[in-house]
């Protein structure tokens, strides 16, 4: 099983990383920075964790007020840098773990965590800042990473209490994960300061300090109080800490400080710290047994039903290519290069040899089977001319003569197309035959 070995905190201010890459650590103002970042960095050495559970929030860099979520747990098998404005850090990607993400998030769903899923978003400074201080990474980064980004920078916010029993639900999740992985998660952000309105630069070191020493000896305590306490204490921007208390919930009670430092250059109130377990037993087997019948229990029996294929955050990472690439049927320049010439569109999608020749011969079935959602079938079959349920039928292995007949308005064709769609063949013909 899976298994935390410990937690790491870490402001994530963009000064961070900007004093890395100017290579400040030599400067006066600067040296302290990388001084406080040097026991992390030789915990991780040390200590090797196979993954970082990286507790984060954007700063409106991937993720806008289109859609924005409480909690997104980022489930991809690769995370890119974010520009934000100037330009992307000159850092290589680093790696995700698709399996223990989705293991993750079947667990927190499981526990009432409404969350929400993420791949294919590059991370900006919120995760990168302090990971290029933490880990060497040339030519590769020697850990996988697992973002949960938090949705702190629109109200209303989750409060304090609730992170901390998200870390308590992400320690049952993580130690019900059959693979031997080694675990750390790191918190980021904070502490004191606010970057907004007449207030701009407020710091409040005497709560930086009693922070640090709640958070280890009671951080019950810190789960009571409200945003707005936070924010009276520590800045409006210094309440981001309440992320901290996802990684405390996901620590056992008793547990030991082994680096703590302290730092204000600027604007932020940077800390770094390390904590272990005191008691590194592992979880009762049937402790974990329960708990993975827990999860289970929303879908168990679906897999008897015939012809049923549940889509999944697996299906989704595993198909993310295809289905990106018909979700793009929705843009009207996508969908015109793809009539114009598919072979084109398809080169430049970068599909495989497989997902083309999927698309061509219209296998319904096969592409559902490959991990395409119904609802993009029914997207590019609008684009293509071809009905919805010509689709069905194929995916029955009928015709639709056949599988008409089953319905109660046999004469009734209908799909998603609108007004900018092709001539709908729905006479059986070309686009429209059933494969």
């Amino acid at each position: 099983m899976a298994r935390i070995i410990g937690g790491l905190a870490t402001s994530h201010t963009p000064t961070i990383g900007f004093a890395y890459d100017k290579d400040k650590r030599n400067d006066p103002a600067w040296a302290p920075i990388f001084e406080n970042f040097a026991p992390l960095t030789a915990w991780i050495a040390a200590k090797r964790p196979d993954v970082l559970l990286y507790i984060y929030n954007d700063h409106i860099t991937s993720f806008f007020f289109d859609h924005y979520s409480a909690f997104a747990l980022g489930v991809g098998a690769q995370w890119q840098t974010a520009d934000e404005g100037g330009g992307a850090r000159d850092l290589p990607p680093i790696d995700g773990h698709p399996g223990l993400a989705a293991h993750i998030g079947q667990s927190l769903v499981a526990d009432e965590f409404d969350m929400s899923f993420f791949q294919n978003k590059p991370l900006d400074h919120g995760c990168f800042s302090p990971l290029s201080v933490l880990c060497p990474h040339e030519p590769a980064w020697p850990v996988r990473l697992v973002p949960l980004q938090m949705g702190i920078l629109q109200l209303p916010v989750p409060s304090a209490k609730r992170f901390y029993k998200l870390g308590q639900a992400l320690r049952r999740a993580i130690e019900s994960y059959p693979e031997d992985l080694k675990v750390a998660i790191v918190a980021t952000g904070g502490l004191s300061h606010q970057v907004h309105g007449e207030r701009s630069g407020f710091n409040n070191t005497e709560w930086d300090a009693r922070f640090l020493d709640l958070f280890e000896r009671d951080p019950e305590q810190l789960s009571q109080l409200t945003l707005a306490e936070y924010a009276t204490r520590g800045g409006y921007e210094g309440a981001e800490v309440i992320m901290w208390l996802a990684m405390r919930g996901a620590l056992p009670a008793n547990i030991v400080c082994r680096h703590r430092a302290y730092y204000l250059p600027s604007m932020t109130g940077i800390a770094t710290a390390i904590y272990e377990p005191l008691d590194d037993t592992p979880t009762d087997p049937a402790i974990t047994a329960r708990h993975l019948a827990h999860m289970a229990a929303q879908t168990a029996g679906v897999e008897k039903l015939a012809g049923t294929h549940p889509f999944s955050v697996g299906t989704a990472v595993k198909a993310w290519r295809i289905n990106e690439y018909l979700h793009r049927m929705i843009e009207p320049a996508h969908r015109a290069q793809f009539v114009a010439d598919q072979e084109a569109s398809f080169a430049a999608a970068g599909l495989s040899d497989e997902e083309r020749d999927l698309l061509r011969r219209r296998d319904w079935q096969g592409l559902l089977h490959y991990g395409v959602i119904f609802f993009l079938l029914e997207k590019v079959g609008a684009v293509v001319g071809v009905s919805n349920l010509h689709i069905y039928a194929a995916m029955r292995g009928e015709t639709l003569e056949q599988f008409q007949r089953t319905r109660n308005a046999p004469g009734a064709l209908y799909s998603v197309a609108g007004k900018e769609a092709a001539p709908q063949a729905w006479n059986g013909q070309g686009d429209a035959q059933t494969k």
